[in-house]
């Protein structure tokens, strides 16, 4: 499915405090460029540094979502970033000038109603939306959260809440479509537990915060004493306990108003995935650390996906690259191409193909009279393999050569003969700068052939660098 991108029509302006740092904020929502996606730009700080709304910049998901680039943070960002997926917004750059956004209410309204203000502009350029293909789950901290998503038509999320309370019941939340979220979920606020608010203050957070902002939820009978102290605390007259077991001043505006709030963080943070989803999520006992690590997942996937579409021309079943899609990527040619195709690929795991025939050059020279395939050259073949998994940590690898600089643990358990074919299968163990760490196998028929622990280096493809590694 595909329509156009958007951004906004106009600044829409929010200011007001911070809800955890309790600062004075002045957001700016600007109109950015089709394909620039959705930024923050720090304008307080030397340079004004940008932070891109994605899982890459995440640093915190303690009781709300951190980004942060080069020494420059942006804190709670879910409610403008659900906001922005909610009206469908894909390209905007947000100019802040503190650490925080603006806490509003609690809820999305505030910066729905600036974005509605401003206006909404199409653009001249398709929207492409990430297909889930398959279902898979993301299990929590071991507190029995989790979420499962699976593939559907249009971005479904079904939420369910408990609060392991005798006097308050669980609750549950849905939207079959991003088109409900403005009238049924962004004026959702956020809750905490009544036990929590004072640990909550004790520990510098909710600065900004004040009954109004938040849902305060009391899960079992409170002494008269400690509400009153509480009221005081936060320069009240007065506080009750109203139905439903909220405290404060005002009702709860939906029946369901935590289920309703846990649906918006979910639908923010997913959208650090990067672009909008198409599938079906059930999330049980969700927080702001299950979803950015299902929002990561997603974004791996995105990443793996745009890659195959980038060297694959078709999609073959069983094939992630072919050998001309091999050729794309790797620099080697005839007699030292030693990779005829790649059957799976993941951000740590690739497996592929070799399929050894008599007619390999080797074979004239190695043994003629018993062929044997030479164990460098299985090694080789692993290392080749291994190459191509490096297609999901480099921006450029066409513009990068890969070099072996460590083996280790070289075991060849079993011969590889004419007619064989190798299985390969590789998982990355380390990343760090121009160094990384694999382990492979390697299977005929299943029973393992050969096994290292290799260890590579890669440098920009410039002669004097080529001659340095060389050296070495």
């Amino acid at each position: 499915m595909h329509d156009k991108q958007h951004t906004i029509g106009g600044p829409a302006v929010v200011s007001g405090v911070g809800l955890h740092t309790g600062k004075q904020v002045t957001m700016r929502i600007l109109p950015a460029a089709a394909h620039s996606g959705i930024r923050f730009r720090r304008t307080d700080l030397p340079g004004r540094p940008e932070i891109p709304a994605l899982t890459e910049f995440v640093s915190d998901t303690r009781r709300s979502t951190t980004l942060s680039r080069e020494g420059a943070t942006v804190q709670t960002v879910e409610h403008t970033l659900a906001a922005l997926a909610g009206l469908q917004i894909d390209n905007v750059i947000i100019e802040i000038d503190a650490s925080e956004t603006p806490a509003g209410d609690g809820s999305s309204a505030v910066f729905v109603d600036a974005i509605r203000k401003a206006g909404i502009q199409i653009q001249d350029a398709e929207r492409e939306y990430f297909h889930l293909t398959d279902s898979f789950v993301v299990n929590g901290n071991g507190k029995g959260n989790m979420i499962s998503a699976a593939p559907g038509n249009e971005f479904a999320v079904n939420v369910i809440v408990e609060f392991d309370s005798e006097s308050m019941a669980n609750q549950e939340a849905t939207m079959n479509r991003m088109e409900e979220f403005e009238s049924s979920f962004a004026n959702a606020r956020t809750f905490c537990f009544l036990h929590e608010v004072e640990a909550l203050a004790d520990a510098g957070l909710i600065k900004g915060g004040d009954i109004e902002r938040a849902l305060v939820l009391v899960t079992k009978t409170v002494p008269k004493e400690q509400i009153e102290k509480l009221a005081k605390r936060f320069g009240l007259p007065a506080l009750e306990v109203r139905e439903g077991g909220v405290l404060g001043i005002q009702a709860s505006r939906h029946e369901n108003e935590p289920a309703r709030h846990k649906l918006l963080d979910l639908v923010g943070d997913l959208s650090l995935a990067g672009k909008p989803i198409r599938g079906s999520i059930t999330a049980k006992r969700p927080g702001h650390q299950i979803n950015v690590e299902l929002a990561k997942k997603i974004r791996t996937m995105i990443k793996e996906a745009e890659i195959r579409k980038k060297y694959q021309a078709s999609e073959d079943e069983g094939i992630v690259f072919d050998i001309n899609a091999i050729q794309r990527i790797l620099p080697h040619r005839y007699p030292f191409l030693l990779v005829d195709r790649i059957t799976r690929f993941s951000q740590d795991h690739i497996e592929g193909i070799k399929n050894v025939t008599i007619n390999e050059p080797f074979f004239q020279g190695h043994f003629p009279g018993n062929p044997i395939m030479p164990g460098v050259l299985q090694l080789e073949a692993m290392g080749q393999i291994g190459g191509i998994l490096l297609l999901n940590k480099l921006p450029d690898p066409e513009k990068i050569w890969v070099y072996f600089v460590g083996m280790d643990n070289v075991k060849f358990k079993n011969l590889v003969r004419p007619g064989d074919t190798i299985h390969f299968k590789l998982d990355l163990v380390a990343f760090k700068r121009n160094i990384c760490k694999m382990t492979g196998q390697g299977y005929v028929d299943g029973k393992l052939v050969c096994s290292a622990d290799l260890t590579a280096a890669f440098v920009p493809r410039d002669e004097k660098k080529e001659q340095t590694v060389a050296a070495d």
